[in-house]
Order: structure tokens, then C-alpha cells, then sequence
């Protein structure tokens, strides 16, 4: 394909955190005697572009085409024009937002250092055929017309600003005189690699509106009763320059809006709208280059008679993906738990998954690793996944290394970073391809996996031990960075965790070499963390916490005739927390699972639903929407990270028992759902590429009802947890086979 290469600009000034530079409008007119049949139009926009013809919004999605490095990669998209084509004079328009093209908004990250860092630019080239074999080409060049839109300022991260005076009326439509607009400058060839856009894109997913509305802070605040992502759609009759500006946050304190959770230092950029009105009847605006993380909106510069519930409503935004799963039970904790994983997974996937919508918006690479299988379950992120991981590659140093977040400017290589952080190439992979038996995204990753397992053996010590990056996060009790379990440890065991499952990926592929190398740096992490990592009198591991032993048992550093043991230290560990669980989000993500694997689903059920500190069902008791960063309840970190929701994967395999795939040959599920007391009924399903599968059951005179849905082409095992037999049988195992089944406690 080729890719058009004749970029664009207004001119080579960019904005600033105080000063602004407006987005550019540009045009182009032509005519067509004809019609053509066909109308192939590409375009890439740095950093988001939206596009017009004749007047009609025809964008594929909201910021477009992508949120990449631009040194990396050119996202691309393509369009079909022939259905907005019209004989005579036609009109293409263009509207171009600052994107990570230019983001001061991201200083934390060093991305207002970025060496892309400029003023936004576009390439096209529409591509026409006519009957008569005749062709025309289009392209972006000095003849396009350009002027300032009332976008006066916009910033990814911050927000936008918009003055209503400045419209035009008309201004990408056939009949407008643009004599007094600019001619287009050829803007600085970008360095990245141009691909073509194939992923699902961001789209209005619904609307809320507001539940109150309260005289606040010289202002009204606007409590929309949930925290998601998105903008707000302002409708205002108002006058001529009055100045609304919009205060986006997620906590309000004492009557106030708290904004602790959004910024790094005190300043008045993040999350803030501003609409300048023009003062002709009902206006309305909503915001085109931003999204923000947010509950609570304060307006300030309203009239009272305007501070109405009809003033603002709530656009949530997130890339369109479709729903692959879901659970629900009798227990409405558990219930409002699944809504708030599915909700915060949702409002953090922006073309690829961010660790929070509110202030970072960054691609941090361990949130994604430890959400990848509860996403996989749920929803259908398999594009956006193949195209973040082109991304992931890209950003990989020559030394095999990976930063904390992606895309980068480079930040995240001396900080951020680290084995837990890293598993992000290798676990999105080898999770999709269980799951969706997609061979192409390991065939796709292979050789970079192969260089990231060269470069981890460097980072080996002389005990041979790895400790490099960051640990077990955000643990109960502590600070983000005061891990309960050492470094050493998480490091390396999750590091011989990579290395087996890079072995798996690579047998699949026929690539024994590769498997052999990979196993062989498996074997050696083993070895020396068995010696060293675990206190085999005690049959406990390094820093005798709630992490390590879970840890140890779940990656199997213990061997399967220790587990046991290891387990009932693991017990005891969790009674002395009175079954509290205290653990960060390493241990958080395998703590549950072991609980279920040695007969104890009841009470890894009661950790995660009881209403006190620290626990999920705290979040839900304090009237939570969404999961938090941070169990800690005087935390002002973020609400809404999805990193924590590994809980939705555990609710469908050890409640409702959808295990997929569980020898790793494909084809096949085992039902093996846990009847706790807790529960009067739990139901799950998952659309595997085989077909639907779904669970439920419920309890009934003197037994449970299990009603399971499979296709033909699975094959599997029904087991009952212990105590339990098929009526019919007696026994607690049979076969696969849909149908319902009456299950008896086993006398």
C-alpha cells in the first residue's frame, strides 16, 4: 500500500500549558463532473484529525486515527467516500487536535520533551475511478486553505477550550468563500513507520445524566452518580463572551470537588473545559480532542436560572468492544463488584488499556498484563491488542528492554519498568492465543519475546536472582513502593513465570531452539530461588507474607508434594490477618485462585465481599463505582484502575467454573463451578472461539440445579467440588455434555 507522505500544517507554532495555538480547519475544494465508482481516500492525522465532506462529519472514531509515538508509527485510516460524493463542487475538511503530536499536558512523563513534539499536521490522498477508466488523485499539499478553528486550545490530557464567537458557519462545506483563509504549509516529514489502522475504535458508549445539582465554590457541582470516562455535552442559552468552564474530578470532600486524585502539583490545567459562549439561543458544545475521568463537574460562570440538570450530560467514551462474557450471582457485593471490573476495564481502553482516565491516561504495561485474562473473558479487545503491541515492539530498546509506558518518548527505562511490568509481552500474547487460538499474535511477537529473554539475562545476579524493577504495587497497608514482599522474589519468580510460558509460545510455533533457550533460563531462576527463596523447614518463601506464599504456590516454585503445606502456612497467614486479604497487585492477582485450587472458594469469596478495610467490599459499602488504586481509605489515588479486576476472572472460574482451555491444547472446557454457602445461585458465560459456554446454578430441594450450555466441539470434564455427586450417578465427575443436571450432597 502506499501511504501518502505529504504532511501538512497551519505553521510550525504549537501550544504551550499557557499558550494556546488554535486547532487548525483546512479545506479543499474540487469538482466532479461525473461520479466516480470508486472513492479510496487514506489519512493520517498528527495528532487527531476529523474529517469532513460536504459538510458531514465522517470520522471512523474519536480521536483519530491512534495514540502512538509518530517517530514509532503512522496510524492510518481508510475510507469509502463514494456515498458522500456529489456531482459538481465538493469539499474535504479537516480538523486537527494537538494528540501526543504535541501534549505539555504530559510533563510528568516527559512527553513535552519528546523529540516528535510539534504543531499538528495531516497527509491524505483520496484516490478516484471513473467508469470510463479515467482516474484522479488528490492529495494533501499547499493548496489545501487553512484557518483557526474556535478550538482556541486542546491538550489529551488537560482538556479543551472553545470559543463559540469564533465559529464558522459553513466553513467545510460547497459554496464557502475561503479567499481570506491561509494557504497550507508543507509540514516536517514524520519518522515512524506508516501502517494501516485496523483496530476498534473509541465511540459514545451511553449517556448519564445528572443526579444533582449544588450551589458550590462559587460554582454548581454536577453529580452524575458514577465515575466513568468521557466529556460532558454542555447545552446552554447563554450571552455573548460569558465564559462556563468545566472542573472535572472524581472525589468531592467536605461539599467540595477534590482534586487530589488528578494532579501532580498544584496547578489549574488538568481535566478543565472552557465553553465561551457566542450569545445566540441554545448552544452546544462538546468537547472534540479530550476525554476526562470523572463523577463530579463544577461550573463556574453560570447564572443561577442556568445551573439546571439539562445543562450537562455526560458522554462516556471508550473504544467500542464487544461484550465476551459476564457474571452474576445472588450476592449484590459480588454483583456491583463485576459491574465496577467491567466498568473501570471500559473506561481505561483508549485504543489500548491506560492505567487510569483521570490523570495519567498512559499505557502503563503491568495494568494490562494483570487485566489481560479478566478482558479476554469479558469484552474483545483482540484488535486494539495487536496493535499495541506493534507499539510494545517498537518501543523496545536494542538492548531488549521495555518501559513502563507505552507509547513513550523514551520515560520509563530507568524507572517503571521491570520483570512484572515487561510480562506485558509475553502475557497479552500467550493469553489471547489460549483463548481465541490466535496464532498470528505470537507469530507477531515471537522474535521480540526472544530478545526481551536475552536482555532478562543480563539483569541476573550473581546468586541468580533478579531485582530490577518495580514490585508488588499499591500493597494493603503500605505505600505503593514499601512491598511486603521483596523484590528479589516477585522479580524472580515472575520472571521464571515469563520464561515458561515464552517456552509454550515458542513449541507452538515450532521454534524448539527458542523453547529450549527459554526453559533453560526457567530452570536456572528455579534453582536458585528454590535455594534461596524459600525456607523449606518452614515451608514458607521470602518475607512470609500473604504475596510470597501465593506466589510460590500459584507459579509452582514450590514443588506439587510441598503445595499443601505450603498452602496451610499460607492459611495460617490469612487468619492472623483475621481472613483479611494483605497483599499488593502481584499478590492480589493469584491469592484468590490458590484459595479455590485447595478447597477454600468460601473464604477467598468472604475476603473479597466483606463490607470492612481492607477488602473489595469496602469499595462497594462506600458507595464505590469503580475500583480504586489503592485499598488504603485515606489514599487520594485514583478510583478507576482496572489493574485490581482479576476478581471478574475468578468469579467465572471458581463460581460459576468456566475453566477454558485448561491443559493448554485447545478445544476443550471443564465445569467445575464451587457451590459456596454464601451463594443461593451464580451464573457465567463465555464466548469462546468454539461457541458460547455458559454455567448456572442454583440451589434447590435437597440439592443444586446445574445447567450448563456447550458446543459439540469442546470436549471436558463436569467435577463437582467436594461433598457433591450427580444424583443419578453418584459420582462427582463425568464427561462434557450440555444438559441440566441435579446435584446432591454426597452422603
Amino acid at each position: 500500500m502506499n501511504f501518502p507522505m505529504h504532511f501538512i500544517f497551519a505553521g510550525p507554532r504549537y501550544s504551550t500549558l499557557t499558550d494556546f495555538v488554535p486547532a487548525p480547519y483546512f479545506r479543499k475544494r474540487f469538482r466532479l463532473d461525473t461520479l466516480p465508482e470508486k472513492a479510496e481516500l487514506l489519512i493520517c492525522g498528527l495528532g487527531f484529525y476529523e474529517l469532513y465532506l460536504n459538510g458531514k462529519r465522517i470520522t471512523k472514531g474519536l480521536l483519530s486515527p491512534y495514540i502512538s509515538n509518530p517517530d514509532d508509527l503512522l496510524y492510518y485510516d481508510d475510507y469509502d467516500l463514494l456515498p458522500y460524493l456529489q456531482e459538481g463542487e465538493n469539499v474535504l475538511g479537516v480538523l486537527l487536535g494537538n494528540g501526543l503530536q504535541n501534549n505539555p499536558g504530559g510533563y510528568v512523563w516527559d512527553f513535552e520533551k519528546a523529540r516528535f513534539r510539534g504543531a499538528p499536521e495531516f497527509a491524505l490522498q483520496l484516490d478516484l475511478a471513473f467508469p470510463d477508466g479515467s482516474t484522479m488523485t488528490l492529495e494533501s499539499d499547499e493548496t489545501f486553505r487553512t484557518a483557526p478553528s474556535p478550538i482556541f486550545g486542546d491538550d489529551y490530557r488537560n482538556g479543551e477550550y472553545y470559543d463559540a464567537r469564533r465559529e464558522i458557519p459553513g466553513w467545510c462545506a460547497p459554496g464557502f468563500d475561503d479567499s481570506g483563509w491561509a494557504p497550507a504549509q508543507l509540514a516536517p516529514l514524520p519518522r515512524g513507520e506508516a501502517v494501516l489502522s485496523r483496530i476498534e475504535p473509541i465511540a459514545v458508549a451511553r449517556e448519564i445524566l445528572p443526579i444533582s445539582v449544588t450551589p458550590a465554590e462559587d460554582g454548581y457541582l454536577f453529580d452524575f452518580g458514577e465515575n466513568a470516562a468521557g466529556v460532558c455535552r454542555l447545552t446552554i442559552q447563554g450571552e455573548a463572551g460569558q465564559t462556563i468552564t468545566l472542573y472535572h474530578a472524581e472525589m468531592v470532600k467536605d461539599g467540595k470537588l477534590d482534586r487530589r486524585s488528578i494532579s501532580f502539583d498544584e496547578n489549574d490545567y488538568v481535566q478543565k473545559d472552557i465553553y465561551i459562549c457566542k450569545g445566540e439561543g441554545t448552544e452546544t458544545y462538546t468537547p472534540t480532542f479530550t476525554y476526562h475521568g470523572f463523577q463530579y463537574v463544577l461550573v463556574k460562570g453560570l447564572k443561577p436560572e442556568q445551573a439546571s440538570k439539562d445543562l450537562l450530560c455526560f458522554v462516556v467514551l471508550h473504544t467500542r468492544l464487544r461484550e465476551r462474557g459476564g457474571f452474576s450471582c445472588s450476592d449484590a457485593t459480588a454483583n456491583a463488584l463485576q459491574a465496577m471490573v467491567r466498568r473501570s476495564t471500559l473506561t481505561n481502553f483508549h485504543h489500548f488499556p491506560t492505567d487510569c482516565p483521570q490523570r495519567e491516561k498512559n499505557g502503563w504495561t503491568a495494568d494490562a498484563a494483570l487485566s489481560a485474562e479478566h478482558t479476554l473473558l469479558n469484552l474483545e479487545p483482540d484488535k486494539n491488542y495487536h496493535a499495541w503491541l506493534k507499539n510494545i515492539r517498537k518501543a523496545q530498546a536494542d538492548s531488549g528492554a521495555l518501559p513502563g509506558i507505552i507509547p513513550t518518548s523514551g520515560w520509563g527505562f530507568s524507572w517503571g519498568n521491570g520483570p512484572a511490568w515487561d510480562s506485558v509481552l509475553i502475557y497479552i500474547p500467550y493469553l489471547t492465543y489460549l483463548y481465541r487460538h490466535d496464532k498470528a499474535i505470537l507469530e507477531e511477537n515471537a522474535h521480540a519475546i526472544l530478545r526481551y529473554l536475552d536482555y532478562l539475562t543480563t539483569k541476573i545476579r550473581p546468586d541468580g536472582l533478579i531485582c530490577c524493577g518495580l514490585g508488588d504495587w499499591c500493597p494493603v497497608g503500605r505505600g505503593a513502593d514499601q512491598y511486603k514482599s521483596p523484590l528479589e522474589f516477585t522479580d524472580t519468580v515472575i520472571s521464571m513465570d515469563l520464561c515458561e510460558k515464552s517456552a509454550y509460545i515458542f513449541d507452538a510455533l515450532g521454534m524448539q531452539a527458542q523453547k529450549e533457550f527459554a526453559l533453560g533460563i526457567y530452570h536456572r531462576l528455579r534453582k536458585a530461588a528454590r535455594a534461596r527463596l524459600l525456607d523449606l523447614s518452614s515451608m514458607t518463601a521470602l518475607g512470609r507474607c500473604q504475596t510470597s506464599q501465593a506466589m510460590a504456590i500459584f507459579y509452582s516454585l514450590f514443588d506439587e508434594a510441598e503445595k499443601p503445606e505450603a498452602f496451610r502456612r499460607l492459611l495460617e497467614m490469612v487468619h492472623e490477618s483475621d481472613d483479611h486479604m494483605d497483599v499488593g497487585v502481584l499478590g492480589g492477582r493469584v491469592l484468590f485462585h490458590v484459595l479455590s485450587e485447595f478447597g477454600h472458594s468460601d473464604l477467598a469469596f468472604r475476603m473479597i465481599t466483606r463490607k470492612d478495610y481492607p477488602s473489595y467490599g469496602e469499595w462497594v459499602a462506600r458507595g464505590r463505582t469503580t475500583l480504586r488504586e489503592s485499598f488504603h481509605p485515606q489514599d487520594c489515588d485514583s478510583l478507576n484502575h482496572h489493574f485490581w479486576g482479576d476478581i471478574s476472572h475468578w468469579f467465572l472460574r471458581h463460581l460459576a467454573g468456566i475453566h477454558y482451555n485448561p491443559r493448554r491444547r485447545g478445544a476443550e472446557v471443564d465445569i467445575k463451578p464451587n457451590f459456596i454457602e454464601q451463594l443461593d445461585f451464580a451464573a457465567g458465560w463465555h464466548e469462546a472461539p468454539e461457541g458460547k459456554i455458559a454455567v448456572r446454578w442454583e440451589r434447590a430441594k435437597e440439592g443444586i440445579l446445574l445447567v450448563i450450555e456447550a458446543p459439540p466441539a469442546l470436549a471436558g470434564n463436569i467435577c463437582l467440588p467436594q461433598g457433591y455427586a450427580f444424583a443419578d450417578t453418584g459420582l462427582c465427575e463425568r464427561p462434557l455434555c450440555a444438559g441440566d443436571y441435579f446435584v446432591s450432597p454426597d452422603k
